[in-house]
């Protein structure tokens, strides 16, 4: 079992946080807004600390999974940081979704610090986390990545490894781009047939029968039509920024993206509208209210 430090506990981190818990693994655990679910890893065992350098210092893999590169950033630099208290040969692990470019640029001074960065960003729900069934897209130093697999293989059904640091977070990026550009235009399709008087269930249908229907289709579908937003649990402040990332990082290889365009307008519209700690799916309700 490893001492293993995790930084942010929101839904899923904290799923994860209690799928390495039941595993039997010694916990210390950090984070920021959620204190009822650090209150709750304590009460399971974990310790709290007090800086991420105290986390790293006590831990043998360091876990992070936040919300932008920035908060990353913020955890892994200064002088109370993650990499101001590593020891060598640690393993740091970035679930998050993050810049790539952040990414290499964290990797070279967590090397420095004789230890080793691995992004993994992740895919499915914190219902997953909790069945250790997540999708989990390694990268970065393949010896290191074979030291931490077997911690990977108790919170993943499906675990990656991509190529160098940064290919996960260019490929969840890219997963994550496609994703919710599927899925608002989906949304988007519902409600413009609201909007010309024709039953959603109808438009499903048709749709469904042919190469157009997805895993995405359905989980919109099931708000859509079935009132369930719980299948795509994930937040339309959360798409913006993914898609938003996308598009940087497209930028900063010296292209523009074209199709991750209309995607940003509607997310960002729809954050501008305080529609940001509302789900995916209900983004049908946010395009049926500007087409009335």
């Amino acid at each position: 079992m490893s001492n293993i430090g995790f930084i942010g506990l929101g839904l899923m981190g904290a799923a994860m946080v209690q799928r390495l818990q039941d595993m039997g693994h010694s916990l210390t655990v950090m984070g920021n807004t959620t204190r009822h679910r650090i209150d709750k890893a304590v009460a399971n065992g974990a310790t709290e600390a007090a800086t991420a350098r105290d986390l790293a210092a006590a831990s043998d893999i360091v876990m992070l999974c936040m919300g932008t590169s920035d908060q990353v950033e913020s955890r892994m630099l200064g002088q109370d940081g993650v990499i101001a208290g590593l020891k060598p040969g640690t393993v740091v692990i970035d679930f998050g979704t993050s810049l790539p470019a952040s990414t290499v640029m964290l990797g070279e001074k967590v090397a420095a610090a004789r230890a080793t960065l691995l992004d993994a960003p992740l895919g499915r729900t914190p219902s997953h986390a909790y069945e250790g069934k997540l999708n989990i897209m390694g990268a970065g130093d393949k010896a290191a990545f074979d030291t931490v697999r077997p911690v990977l293989d108790q919170l993943g059904e499906n675990v990656f490894h991509l190529g160098p640091l940064g290919s996960g977070h260019t490929i969840k990026l890219i997963n994550n781009f496609f994703a919710m550009t599927t899925a608002n235009a989906m949304a988007e399709a519902f409600a413009i047939a609201d909007k010309m008087g024709v039953p959603r269930q109808s438009v499903y249908d048709v749709m469904a029968a042919g190469p157009l229907h997805s895993g995405m289709m359905d989980f919109v579908k099931a708000y859509a039509i079935d009132g369930d937003s719980q299948k795509l649990a994930f937040a339309v402040v959360n798409a913006n920024k993914d898609v938003g990332y996308y598009a940087r990082m497209a930028s900063e290889a010296g292209v523009e993206s074209i199709m991750s365009t209309s995607a940003r307008t509607g997310l960002g519209l729809a954050v501008e509208a305080g529609w940001g700690d509302k789900l995916v799916p209900e983004m049908v309700d946010f395009y049926a209210e500007k087409f009335r």
